[in-house]
């Protein structure tokens, strides 16, 4: 059963740093398109930033310049790398993944389980 297992979400002040990491498990197809998604209660979830298998990348306004989406394409890996946290960061961070399955010839959304970022001033 495909599966994203993401983590590395904490408590941290403003200014610091902080590196998610996201794996997929158990896909039977190509991993595509990959993204990161925040999720705040209340608010829609917004995409902040995606990576193409090709590498192209792509972010939230709010967090370029600080934040770099990567992948690990023979690990099967994620990463987000965030520097300067404000505040208004703190959300649910929420990998998601799109598999592409040949012999279905269909793609198949995968989302992580969240991970919790928290900043304080």
């Amino acid at each position: 059963q495909a599966r994203l297992m993401d983590w590395g979400g904490a408590l941290v002040q403003a200014g610091e740093s902080l590196r998610l990491s996201c794996l997929a498990s158990g896909m039977i197809g190509d991993l595509d398109d990959m993204r990161w998604y925040r999720q705040v209660p209340g608010k829609q979830r917004e995409l902040v930033a995606s990576i193409t298998v090709s590498g192209n990348t792509d972010y939230l306004d709010a967090v370029k310049g600080r934040f770099t989406i990567s992948r690990d394409k023979a690990e099967n890996m994620l990463y987000l790398q965030m520097n300067s946290l404000k505040p208004e960061d703190t959300a649910v961070y929420i990998c998601y993944a799109e598999e592409y399955i040949h012999f279905r010839r269909t793609t198949r959304e995968v989302w992580g389980q969240g991970t919790q970022v928290t900043v304080s001033s």
